[in-house]
């Protein structure tokens, strides 16, 4: 019998009505949501002696261990919501990498409320605008940031202040972390969607005003997972992470969230992050892997060179936020024997984006890994008929990408649901992706375009330069010129930068003027700030 023939069967003994109830049944997994809170009570209960190093403004190291930490975290949720505050409720920090502001995170998160971290190096009134935006009710903030949370608290009233790690005056209103974790009945945690607000993190604003972007807990479990994977970060219980990037830099980079789910010990600087501190660090903590912006390790490599104290246990530094000069790059894997892995996200990224191979050499920014998608396009926003070894505009789509800036009516996103991330960029053969540069920072200089990087990449081979940008600046004849601005590390003349250049790129992106700087201007969350640099040497 043909198949035809069997399904054509009217008389007795014809096939009875298909049914499908496979197709019916969506029960048949567990429900499982995907909360932030799972990260850290896994921790306690699979690693509970490891530790969290917390290192505090003096230097001091502090350690508990992941079990106490989730006792507490638990503690200061019941604390939070003895204050009146609920699910949906927003807490802002306003503090650096310690350990009582990893527990506000976790406390707030656990139980479904939005932890809304926020920069200390902004002012009170770009702050405050960022608090109105979020409508948080309480402000939680780190050592030394007294006089400033105070500040904000006058423009913002109503704002309840909660002292991290530092005590607050015996005659004030602001409480006192300590006393909320000690008062505090432990909480349980979970029991919310996963799509529930979970985090606050606004974009730098080196495109306008800064944006507010939204993390859920399931973009956070979602990049998380992605970020630890062997090809990316390559996390495991042996290692011993030193975050650098600040909590408050797009989530640190994930990495309060990687460690415990992992059982990787953590440990956490504090405000201070220069070369002496960290190397200390790196060395009695056992550290294996750390993270941060070039300009802190600039700071570490000139110690250990200058000081000549080794970090032996360190095995690899992950560059990200801007990047890196290709003789900052070999210093740091020749003078303190480490690998060096490049990485590319954003905080519309959740953050991460791209990560090269944790066990090679330094390959571009990385490659795409699952839950991702790049697309290569033209201007115009059309996708480039060759996705490989062409330059286009980068666009991304994926379960931890923005879709909607806070507080905006339409999506972040275009007709077909990709991001615009304002990079050029390029892919090679082997799917390794390479930032081209900003395409609000390409100059055009009688009507073409000229590529900053491509001329920073070449300068920032030289040995003699410690960092290297290229700005653009009003030109009579030519519309823009390009200006070389330098931080040196030893003496070089005008001729033998420009060397560097020529014949290298058209004679005509050469930059008419040089700029040598004591110490390059930093934005907010480490990034070489060219919007002062602009101020300073990109007028006529």
């Amino acid at each position: 019998m043909t198949p035809q023939a069997y399904l054509d069967r009217t008389s007795e003994g014809a096939a009875p009505a298909r049914k499908r109830p496979l197709a019916a049944m969506t029960d048949g997994m567990q429900a499982y949501e995907l909360t932030v809170d799972r990260f850290l009570v896994h921790a306690a209960r699979w690693h509970p002696d490891v530790e969290v190093v917390s290192c505090d403004i003096e230097g001091e190291v502090s350690r508990l261990t992941y079990a106490q930490v989730l006792e507490r975290s638990r503690r200061l949720s019941g604390a939070l919501k003895g204050l009146g505050l609920e699910q949906g409720d927003v807490v802002a920090t306003l503090a650096w990498n310690t350990r009582p502001h990893m527990e506000m995170w976790y406390a707030a998160m656990g139980v479904g409320m939005v932890c809304h971290t926020l920069n200390p190096r902004l002012t009170a009134t770009q702050l405050v605008s960022m608090l109105e935006q979020s409508e948080a009710t309480v402000l939680a903030y780190g050592a030394g940031l007294s006089r400033l949370a105070e500040e904000i608290a006058g423009l913002r009233p109503g704002l309840r202040l909660i002292a991290l790690d530092e005590r607050p005056a015996a005659n004030c209103a602001t409480l006192d972390h300590e006393d909320l974790v000690a008062s505090g009945e432990a909480e349980v945690w979970g029991g919310f969607d996963e799509r529930t607000p979970a985090g606050l993190c606004f974009t730098s604003g080196t495109t306008g005003a800064p944006k507010g972007v939204v993390y859920t807990h399931r973009s956070n479990y979602l990049v998380t997972l992605r970020s630890v994977m062997a090809d990316a970060l390559g996390l495991t219980r042996r290692d011993v992470v030193l975050v650098a990037v600040p909590m408050f830099h797009a989530n640190a980079w994930g990495f309060p969230f990687s460690a415990p789910a992992v059982g990787a010990k953590l440990v956490l600087p504090g405000r201070v992050t220069d070369g002496p501190r960290l190397a200390r660090l790196i060395r009695e903590e056992g550290v294996t892997l750390t993270a941060g912006v070039p300009t802190v390790w600039l700071g570490l490599v000139d110690h250990v060179e200058a000081s000549g104290e080794g970090v032996p246990s360190l095995e690899r530094i992950v560059l990200g936020g801007s990047g890196c000069p290709e003789s900052l790059m070999n210093r740091l894997e020749q003078g303190l024997d480490v690998r060096v892995q490049t990485s590319w996200g954003m905080t519309e990224l959740s953050p991460t984006g791209t990560l090269s191979d944790p066990a090679a050499p330094a390959l571009a920014s990385g490659r795409g890994s699952i839950g991702l998608d790049l697309l290569l396009t033209d201007a115009d926003g059309v996708a480039l008929p060759a996705q490989r070894n062409a330059v286009g505009h980068l666009k991304v789509r994926g379960a931890s990408v923005v879709n909607r800036y806070l507080g905006a009516e339409q999506p972040a996103l275009d007709a077909d649901g990709w991001f615009d991330t304002g990079d050029l960029a390029s892919i090679d053969d082997t799917g390794a992706l390479t930032i081209a540069g900003r395409s609000k920072d390409l100059i055009k200089s009688g009507g073409e375009w000229i590529n900053p990087v491509e001329i920073e990449q070449l300068v920032g081979a030289l040995d003699s330069v410690s960092l290297v940008a290229v700005i653009g600046r009003p030109d009579a004849k030519w519309g823009e010129r390009p200006v070389l601005v330098v931080e040196l590390r030893e003496p070089v003349s005008d001729a033998d930068l420009k060397a560097a250049i020529k014949g290298r790129v058209a004679d005509w992106w050469v930059p008419d003027r040089i700029q040598r700087v004591d110490a390059m201007p930093q934005a907010a969350t480490g990034k070489i700030d060219k919007a002062r640099l602009r101020a300073l040497y990109g007028q006529d």
